[in-house]
Order: C-alpha cells, then sequence, then structure tokens
C-alpha cells in the first residue's frame, strides 16, 4: 500500500496513457514516442548531475554551504548562486536534486529561489546561443532585465511565504534523505 500511494501519479499516468492509446491509437503512440524520447533525455542530464551532487554533497561541508549561501550571506550568497545557476546544463528538472542537496546543506531559500531563476533562464550556453542567433544586444538586454528581476522575485517569495512553511520544507527535506 506504501508504495501504491508512492507511485500512484506514475500509476495514473500509465493508466491515462492506455485509455488514450486505445481510444486514438495515433494520439498513444505520439504520447508513447514522446514519452520514450523525454526518458531518453533524462538518462542523458540525470547521472552527470547526480555524480556532480554526490561530490557536492561529499566534499563540500555543510558550515561551509552556510558560510557561502547561508542566512548571512548576503551579496555573496546571492553572486554565487547566479553563478552556480548560469554555469549549468540541462533541462529544469536536474536543479532540483542540486535543490535537495541546497536545502540539506543549510542554503538559504532566496538564494535556492535565483539559483533555480538562473538555471532556467541565465545559463552561459544559453546566452551564448542568444548571442549567435539573436544578437549580443538582445542577449545582454534580456540579461539585464532578467538578473535583476531573478533576484527581486526570489527575494520577494521568500519574504512573503511564512518562515514555518519554508522550514517545513527543509523538515521534509531532512526526512525524505
Amino acid at each position: 500500500m506504501k508504495y501504491l500511494k508512492k507511485y500512484s501519479l506514475f500509476i495514473i499516468s500509465l493508466i491515462v496513457l492506455a485509455i488514450v492509446f486505445l481510444i486514438n491509437k495515433t494520439i498513444g503512440n505520439t504520447s508513447i514516442t514522446k514519452t520514450i524520447n523525454y526518458s531518453k533525455q533524462m538518462l542523458i542530464y540525470l547521472p552527470p548531475i547526480f555524480i556532480l551532487i554526490g561530490l557536492l554533497d561529499v566534499w563540500v561541508d555543510k558550515d561551509t554551504m552556510v558560510y557561502l549561501m547561508g542566512e548571512n550571506s548576503g551579496i555573496k550568497g546571492v553572486f554565487i548562486s547566479i553563478l552556480a545557476g548560469s554555469c549549468t546544463a540541462g533541462p529544469l528538472y536536474g536543479a532540483f536534486p542540486v535543490v535537495a542537496v541546497f536545502m540539506k546543506k543549510g542554503v538559504k531559500f532566496s538564494n535556492i529561489l535565483i539559483f533555480l531563476g538562473t538555471w532556467s533562464c541565465a545559463k552561459i550556453a544559453m546566452v551564448l546561443f542568444e548571442i549567435a542567433t539573436l544578437g549580443a544586444k538582445f542577449a545582454f538586454t534580456r540579461l539585464l532585465i532578467d538578473i535583476p528581476g531573478i533576484i527581486i522575485l526570489s527575494l520577494l517569495i521568500a519574504r512573503f511565504i511564512p518562515k514555518e512553511q519554508i522550514e517545513k520544507l527543509y523538515q521534509n527535506m531532512e526526512e525524505n534523505n
């Protein structure tokens, strides 16, 4: 029963996929093909991310992470969050295991949000692609808008979410690891 509850979303997805396939085989085949392709993509990106997370978890102790990105890290924590998020590669779902380690190591919630925002829209590889395809003026204008926006929104979100809820997120992370 425990596993049924834990994997209920996956089971429901399989049932919906089977129903779609029975109703319309073309859409069902397309759905299965896309699911297989996304699964292959995940298998390419996730192993290196998990290796890096393991190294981060082992090599960097909690006190260092708290000093660099914790509650009293100030602008240094913001800068490191932006730097870490921009030096990444891969889809956004790859960021969440990193966030789990960050939470375990005591990284400030707003810095986690800044990291996620930067990962999603200010990766170096993305900026280089934009420079090559859309021009440097566009790429740097977008960055000049996005980076302050990410910082402001992250600070606002962290401020308006009750501290009890943030603490509960950190507790849940500890309990699930």
